[in-house]
């Protein structure tokens, strides 16, 4: 048998193994990406493909014609069901899916996905989004998430950890017994930085382009002695680049570290017994910046697996009985 044949006709025992075993099609939908995971038995990806058809890149509420352009072919092929977390579940997406109160767990979140019938694809097929989840703070104020609780529920969290998610919203959480979502806390800063650096005096003196470790370690010091003036602080920013204290390319990181250790102090204040194990799910370089700033304030933390968000979407589906067909 010649070489080229082999390989096609391996191609086709693939192909039909995957079209028995798929399962389930999972969607991380947030606000700029979509990522769709073809899973198989027991949650094993099968395929996977990502487009820039975020939440608010669709238009006139599109959202099916944007599903179908992307997976159509596997509902086709496959006839499983889908699971969608992330932004598609807020009030600008596909369908709201109203918050669970917290304390959470997979289980609740199973019984209470909202279902999105589909106009075109195999007959019962049918979209199905996770909920997100709210807390009502010691503050007198609500907290909320959207996507990351099933990041969380993907992450083989033992109880007691504190869970921290990078980014533009960061989100510091913790876990209980069955992977249950006790409570958590948001803060700005990755929107801050954004809107410090692009729309502020802050940003005037900054080159970008460059890392300074050494810069970012001297912010997140300064953010995590003094987290209780954090207004007055961040203006240090301005007065290092004037008085030629920080470089002007080393600015971008001392404002980063300095923002790092004010969340971060601000947390120790008042959560250092209660913390446990800190484990870190989210971007590798955000993740790299959060275990330098919290080494710097005598916190060990460790990364979560890459894949926990599918691994959460498959478990909140097989609870929902989703991935029996």
């Amino acid at each position: 048998m010649s070489t080229g044949l082999t390989r096609v006709r391996s191609r086709i025992i693939m192909t039909v193994q995957n079209a028995v075993a798929a399962r389930l099609i999972a969607l991380d939908w947030g606000t700029s990406n979509l990522r769709a995971t073809l899973l198989g038995e027991g949650g094993v990806v099968l395929d996977a493909r990502a487009a820039a058809e975020g939440v608010m890149a669709v238009r006139e509420g599109r959202f099916e014609d944007v599903l179908q352009a992307l997976v159509g072919d596997w509902i086709a092929a496959h006839g499983c069901n889908l699971v969608a977390s992330g932004m598609i579940g807020s009030r600008q997406g596909w369908r709201e899916a109203p918050y669970l109160d917290c304390p959470a767990t997979p289980a609740q979140a199973a019984r209470s996905l909202v279902r999105v019938d589909l106009a075109r694809g195999t007959l019962g097929v049918a979209l199905h989004i996770v909920p997100g989840l709210r807390v009502f703070g010691a503050d007198g104020e609500f907290d909320v998430m959207r996507g990351e609780e099933t990041q969380i529920w993907g992450a083989d969290l033992a109880p007691g950890q504190t869970c921290i998610l990078p980014g533009t919203h960061a989100k510091w959480v913790q876990v209980g017994e069955g992977g249950r979502i006790e409570s958590f806390l948001t803060f700005m800063t990755g929107e801050l930085y954004a809107v410090l650096t692009q729309h502020s005096i802050l940003g005037r003196l900054m080159q970008f382009g460059s890392s300074s470790p050494a810069d970012f370690e001297r912010g997140v010091r300064l953010g995590l002695a003094e987290y209780r003036q954090a207004t007055h602080i961040l203006f240090a920013v301005r007065t290092a680049g004037l008085t030629d204290r920080v470089p002007p390319q080393g600015l971008p990181d001392y404002l980063s570290g300095l923002l790092l250790g004010i969340e971060i102090g601000s947390v120790l204040s008042t959560a250092r017994g209660a913390m446990g194990t800190v484990t870190l799910l989210g971007d590798a370089a955000l993740v790299a910046r959060y275990v330098t700033a919290l080494g710097l304030a005598g916190i060990d933390a460790q990364a979560a697996p890459a894949d926990a968000t599918t691994r959460g979407q498959w478990r909140i589906a097989a609870a929902a009985g989703l991935t029996d067909r």
